[in-house]
């Protein structure tokens, strides 16, 4: 089975990246099974174009790359060159002699591994026959490649509390609407939405490190994941601009930059974001209630500029929505629906 519609590994920008190519099901994921079951050790290189200097005896190939002939090469000591397109073995029972003498392994074949990836810059896996392992090294980067069945135990683990995280986001969500339309909103509601934001955001993050290696086994968990996360983007996008309407792209900059431990505590987004010590009343422009309507972006964005907040546009007559917007034609509709709108919201309704 030949590799297909992969990326060269030059090219790629890192290591989650990389795995991809080492997903279950594909002829190389193969190779290095059968290689790791059979109790044989191999140092695969990841080709480039001039390997001059850095590979020493062994003979050329040239071959058309199969799993089979991936396993049959690994029997003999020396590294195995793939080609840059991965296509074919281009050399087998080479010694690898890198300039780099850096190295956190111990291992001679590691060792090997982890300094030629360094220096080509590209990736290099070592299967250690002693430690029953396979450890693929990117550049400056190393992760060991786990069983399927292992790999999907802790995604659907971690699936599992991404659900109740789900299911706390929507509850504060909800406790969010209220609180705006009343106009009692604080910088407390505010952030305690958003860290249920950011910590759903990076818990999903994990699990797509899974499913990244996990390749076709990872379909259903795939499928759960879309579910769970669906819409949430937009929704993050929507209260950052309710709150941080002029600077937004600072607040995304540092909200991505907070690590898991800093976002448990609520105080320190409040601090970080609005640059408070202490709880404060905060109105929301109303971008986030007002696309819950069936309403032109236009119309929406003339409403917020006119009305600066939620509780205006709430609280304006129809002639104030006639001049905010321009026209008259709908606007007894669009005063309806806001009405409606708002009982549902009051009346604790999802919108």
């Amino acid at each position: 089975m030949e590799l297909k519609n992969e990326r060269k590994p030059g090219k790629y920008l890192n290591l989650v990246d990389a795995l991809k190519l080492f997903a279950p099901g594909t002829s190389l994921r193969t190779a290095l099974d059968d290689i790791l079951r059979a109790r044989m050790g191999a140092i695969i290189v990841f080709g480039k174009d001039d390997l001059s200097g850095i590979i020493d005896g062994g003979f050329r190939i040239n071959s058309k790359f199969s799993a089979q002939r991936l396993v049959e090469l690994a029997k003999m000591d020396g590294a195995i060159v793939l080609s840059t397109d991965l296509k074919k073995i281009a050399y087998a029972n080479t010694l690898l002699t890198p300039k780099i003498l850096k190295t956190s392994e111990t291992g001679t074949r590691h060792k090997a591994a982890e300094r030629t990836a360094m220096q080509l810059n590209s990736i290099v896996v070592a299967v250690s026959e002693r430690k029953n392992k396979i450890t693929v090294y990117c550049g400056q980067e190393k992760y060991i490649l786990e069983k399927s069945a292992e790999l999907l135990r802790r995604a659907t683990e971690t699936l599992q509390i991404l659900e109740k995280q789900k299911e706390v986001f929507e509850d504060s969500l909800l406790h969010l609407n209220i609180l705006e339309v009343t106009n009692l909103a604080t910088t407390n509601d505010v952030c305690s939405v958003l860290q249920r934001m950011e910590i759903i955001k990076r818990i999903s993050d994990n699990v797509k490190r899974y499913l990244i290696e996990l390749g076709r086994e990872g379909i259903i968990v795939s499928m759960r994941l879309k579910e769970l996360t669906r819409n949430l983007q937009t929704e993050r996008e929507r209260v950052l601009r309710d709150y941080f309407y002029l600077k937004l792209s600072k607040v995304k900059t540092i909200l991505d930059s907070m690590n898991f431990d800093f976002l448990l505590e609520t105080s320190n987004i409040s601090r970080m974001l609005f640059e408070e010590l202490h709880e404060r009343e905060v109105s929301p422009k109303g971008v986030r209630i007002l696309s819950k309507l069936n309403l032109s972006e236009k119309d929406r964005d003339a409403l917020i500029a006119g009305f600066d907040n939620l509780e205006k546009i709430f609280d304006a007559t129809e002639e104030d929505l006639v001049e905010a917007l321009g026209r008259r034609q709908g606007i007894e509709k669009f005063k309806k629906d806001l009405d409606k709108l708002r009982e549902k919201i009051l009346d604790g309704k999802r919108v």
